[in-house]
């Protein structure tokens, strides 16, 4: 079950997002991820879904690896869009489409869980994308670069990004770990799958034990390692490989540019003709 989170895990090709520059392939889905917030037509979000699998096809990853992290997050999307249906009341005079008891749906928080739905759902594509086209070497370095500025007030640009990078690192094996113990777990008798969900949330208690133990125990082997590597932080610390932009930095550039400009007049568009009620929300 472990195995379908696939964030901060690497998936090899030779594809037009994999050779893009770190620094940029970081900034456009920051920028995307902020854009996704001001979308509020199902008919941007339809464009959007278009943009998203048009990005993925490029670049030669796997839908199935992609939507593997977007089953990770279906409690949090049904909790989320149960919220939004139960508690958004409806405008002024506008009745609702059922009630019981003090309980009420109305349409617009039907259409408010949509929406939420909808921006989860392409928040985690869009990370999942970058991770997945993306070392974390190449993060790291994306980071670093970025953040150089930062120096000046002394803020600690090279340990900052080596953070992020083992963290990234460390996901794949947390949940290689994970599912070890799960398996061993079931082979020793637990039950994982039945019973309600505070029987399956104890049955899970035992897991979190050795998977602690594991992770301390790498964390203090990756410690020794670079001590015996005499590793001194940012000290005079120079990149193997020199990060510059080519032409596949700009294109991107100029395909995102172009698809906010899209949705910006796709939001126009639904805002000025009013009479086309699917069109804006």
């Amino acid at each position: 079950m472990f195995r379908d989170v696939t964030f901060g895990q690497y998936y090899p090709a030779d594809s037009f997002v994999h050779r893009m520059d770190a620094r940029v392939k970081l900034v456009l889905t920051l920028l995307f991820m902020v854009g996704i917030f001001f979308v509020q037509s199902f008919a941007v979000f339809g464009f959007v879904t278009v943009f998203l699998l048009a990005v993925i096809l490029i670049s030669r990853v796997p839908l199935r690896s992609i939507l593997k992290s977007v089953k990770g997050i279906v409690v949090l999307l049904i909790f989320t869009a149960i919220l939004n249906v139960f508690f958004t009341k409806g405008a002024e005079g506008e009745q609702p489409l059922w009630s019981w008891w003090k309980i009420e749906i109305y349409v617009l928080g039907l259409k408010n869980a949509a929406k939420i739905f909808l921006r989860l759902v392409y928040l985690v594509i869009g990370s999942c994308v970058l991770t997945l086209t993306t070392t974390p070497v190449d993060l790291t370095h994306a980071v670093e670069s970025l953040l150089k500025p930062l120096r000046v007030i002394k803020f600690p640009v090279h340990e900052f990004a080596l953070i992020m990078s083992l963290t990234l690192s460390f996901i794949p094996s947390l949940i290689d770990e994970t599912d070890r113990i799960i398996r061993a777990q079931k082979a020793r008798g637990a039950d994982f799958d039945t019973g309600g969900l505070v029987k399956r949330a104890k049955a899970f208690v035992p897991i979190l034990i050795p998977l602690l133990v594991g992770g301390f125990r790498r964390a203090e082997e990756l410690a020794n390692a670079m001590n015996s590597r005499c590793y001194e932080g940012a000290t005079k610390r120079t990149c193997m490989r020199v990060m510059k932009l080519t032409w596949r930095d700009y294109v991107a550039s100029l395909i995102v540019a172009a698809f906010f400009a899209g949705v910006f007049l796709l939001y126009g568009m639904a805002d000025k003709w009013g009479g086309i009620i699917w069109l804006y929300y």
